[in-house]
């Protein structure tokens, strides 16, 4: 692990071969995107604990809050296949310029993932950024969370 100028930790916890893959099928993913608005493709590939991949990618409507992003697609394709538990994600772009996940993406993933699940971003030809869900998302909303918010709740 080593840190930037700015503090944030790279991780390389995965061979290269893994996080190419997984770039790859992220690429590949973003090929299939529908962005006829912001013409903003993204693609993602979600990686299961038994090394099955998921790859989603954004598909927008003129409603834009109706609007499902990348990583929202390929997490629902694996739950839906009966997967809760990932080891890796990466995210590409057509533009390849390192995009993370949003908030809103950032929020599902930690529904699934532990904080420490890497999450790889294109920045393009070989180059990627390394982070962990933690770091992208600190102080999550989790199960915990809401069970410390309730209990407080009952002892005002």
């Amino acid at each position: 692990m080593t840190k930037s100028p700015s503090g944030i930790c790279r991780h390389r916890p995965y061979p290269t071969s893994v996080t190419d893959e997984l770039v790859e099928r992220a690429r590949d993913a973003c090929d299939a995107a529908y962005v006829p608005y912001s013409e903003y493709a993204v693609g993602a590939a979600l990686r299961t604990t038994d090394g099955t991949v998921f790859t989603g990618c954004n598909i927008e409507n003129a409603n834009y809050s109706n609007s499902l992003h990348a990583e929202e697609v390929a997490i629902a394709e694996a739950v839906k296949n009966g997967h809760r538990a990932f080891d890796r994600l990466a995210v590409s772009s057509g533009a390849r310029d390192g995009v993370t996940p949003c908030g809103m993406c950032r929020q599902t993933l930690a529904e699934f993932c532990d904080d420490d699940l890497p999450v790889v971003c294109d920045e393009g030809g070989e180059s990627t950024t390394t982070y962990t869900l933690g770091e992208l998302l600190p102080e999550t909303i989790s199960p915990d969370t809401l069970e410390s918010a309730e209990r407080n709740r009952k002892e005002k």
